[in-house]
């Protein structure tokens, strides 16, 4: 007897990096070895030293096939065992287990659009759709687009084991979203990867595509991004500790640093308009959406709970940005004996 073992890695493509895969048939009972392929295809090598190693690093139960299939998420090596250059998790890795005792934990709001070909879904051939205004949250098949393949797709994370906490319209037709987390920093990048590669399969099967792209229609419409909600053990226990992070997050080059690893075509996205700061101005404020991080209102009643940073784009790297929260805030919170 054997099993289906789908290897699901992230290529090397600019500016944003895509996922890959592809099938390994394993004996009942064996674990996922490591795996090569080719990286001269996947933008990660040159065709005169192509070969390139999958690690796997995390294992779930295959939705799509079912039975004892799995989807098997990797890292890439080169094949001296070194971590590939397109490889952020492996940076992550680090300040994760440094800063694991301050307990840092995300939730990640991921929205994307679907396309029926060269125009959102829900877009009428050759025009545009009546002004968003009652698509998010909406109900009614003339506000809402593609829940079939929305409802498919939670399905597909839940029984994938992942930490799936909800879906929702968004503000533009054929526009959604889904929530990862709360899970610590590797764990909610791992498996927003993951439900990424879910969403891509589950829509292929209804002959529909799913993307990333932070401004996926141009005009009067919001952008697409990735809120990620963030707190610390001390931020979940005190105030002072959400302003102490909010305060970090803006001091000297911070800002700068982020918005650059936050998302290829953030300026785009991040206008001012469309419930975004300006992508070039730092600010945070209480239950405040037009800025570039928000203290919702009832952590400021509680005196505790957590912070949303609005600046991410839809097309984030999360190994990346969860990274630059943790090393930003728990160093910052460490200083300040905010532990």
């Amino acid at each position: 007897m054997s099993y289906k073992a789908e290897y699901i890695w992230i290529d090397g493509t600019e500016p944003t990096a895509k996922l890959r895969s592809k099938t390994k048939i394993l004996a009942d009972g064996a674990e996922p070895p490591v795996w090569g392929f080719d990286g001269s295809s996947t933008g990660q090598a040159e065709g005169h030293a192509s070969d390139l190693v999958l690690k796997p690093v995390a294992s779930y139960p295959d939705p799509l096939r079912g039975g004892a299939h799995r989807l098997v998420l990797c890292e890439v090596f080169t094949t001296d065992d070194r971590p590939h250059a397109s490889n952020t998790r492996a940076l992550l890795r680090p300040p994760a287990e440094k800063y694991a005792a301050q307990e840092p934990v995300f939730g990640i709001e991921q929205e994307y659009t679907f396309f029926d070909g060269a125009r959102p879904l829900g877009f009428p051939e050759g025009g545009f759709p009546a002004p968003q205004g009652g698509y998010y949250c909406g109900v009614g098949a003339d506000e809402i687009f593609g829940r079939e393949i929305v409802e498919r797709h939670l399905d597909n994370c839940l029984a994938a084991g992942l930490g799936i906490s909800g879906i929702n319209a968004e503000v533009m037709p054929g526009q959604w979203e889904f929530q990862v987390g709360p899970l610590a920093p590797l764990e909610v990048s791992d498996q927003l990867w993951v439900a990424r590669w879910l969403l891509y399969r589950t829509a292929e099967e209804h002959g529909v595509s799913a993307t990333l792209d932070p401004k996926p229609a141009k005009g009067d419409w919001n952008g697409a991004g990735a809120h990620t909600n963030f707190s610390t053990r001390a931020m979940r226990e005190g105030y002072d500790a959400i302003v102490a992070a909010c305060e970090a997050l803006g001091k000297g080059d911070k800002p700068a640093e982020h918005i650059r690893r936050y998302g290829a075509g953030v300026e785009a996205r991040l206008t001012g308009a469309h419930e975004t700061a300006p992508w070039n101005e730092y600010s945070y404020g209480v239950s405040d959406r037009g800025a570039s991080v928000r203290i919702p209102w009832q952590v400021e009643v509680d005196k505790k709970g957590y912070i949303e940073d609005r600046r991410p784009n839809a097309n984030i790297d999360p190994y990346v940005v969860t990274r630059l929260l943790v090393e930003t805030c728990c160093a910052e919170l460490e200083a300040l004996d905010l532990v």
